[in-house]
């Protein structure tokens, strides 16, 4: 089941979009809060999101770019807005698709069979793990955290990942290690020591100096 998050100022288009989606087996929800909607995008994790371009606060050219920072997840833009200059704005601000409304709701739902065919049969799902405000992108292992984002190394990137994954539980060295070198044979245990100490160094230049908890003699945590 794909999971659609719809942007749409007209909350009777919105709703309609629901109704009519949700009887293809999509789950999808629809922003009623205009002011926080990257909150809602990380909560919720959508696969697809329908984007309108008239929204209140701040336009969708401007929430696209925004959801750009932390995913590569299909952008589709809905909006009555439909001349060439818009069209190519959302298309260069990072949208994957354009429907001009109104439109006819299968028309709707064709476009968005075929937007999900190309993108999850070539690339598999986007997804991110997100923790009190931290947004791990699991499809190009950048972190993201208020607006800042740091590009991982590999060995970063699994730290985290399993880390983020296990958040609120204690993470022993010897698993760590057998995420990094998928072996706990021949390992110096100050390698992992070296490897923790530049990730933390790295975190706490974007404000987070406390993420990564040691818990002498067992492991590390995020908590």
């Amino acid at each position: 089941m794909y999971k659609i998050m719809v942007i749409e100022d007209d909350l009777t288009i919105a709703k309609a979009i629901k109704d009519h989606l949700c009887k293809w087996d999509y789950e999808v929800i629809y922003v009623t809060d205009f002011k926080n909607i990257i909150e809602q995008f990380i909560q919720f994790d959508p696969q697809i999101v329908l984007l309108d371009i008239m929204l209140p606060f701040y336009n969708g050219f401007y929430w696209c770019s925004e959801i750009r920072k932390i995913s590569k997840v299909p952008v589709m833009f809905i909006s009555s807005a439909s001349d060439n200059m818009n069209i190519v704005m959302a298309m260069n601000m990072g949208g994957d698709d354009f429907i001009a409304k109104p439109f006819d709701l299968n028309v709707l739902t064709a476009k968005l069979g075929a937007l999900i065919r190309r993108t999850y049969s070539l690339r598999g799902q986007v997804n991110i793990i997100e923790h009190n405000g931290v947004v791990l992108n699991l499809s190009d292992t950048t972190l993201t955290y208020k607006n800042q984002r740091i590009q991982l190394t590999k060995n970063d990137y699994k730290i985290l990942q399993l880390l983020m994954e296990s958040a609120g539980k204690v993470v022993s060295r010897d698993e760590i290690m057998c995420r990094l070198w998928e072996s706990d044979n021949f390992i110096d245990d100050n390698t992992l020591t070296v490897n923790m100490t530049r990730l933390r160094k790295k975190l706490s230049e974007i404000g987070l100096e406390n993420f990564i908890t040691t818990k002498k003699g067992i492991g590390y945590m995020v908590e």
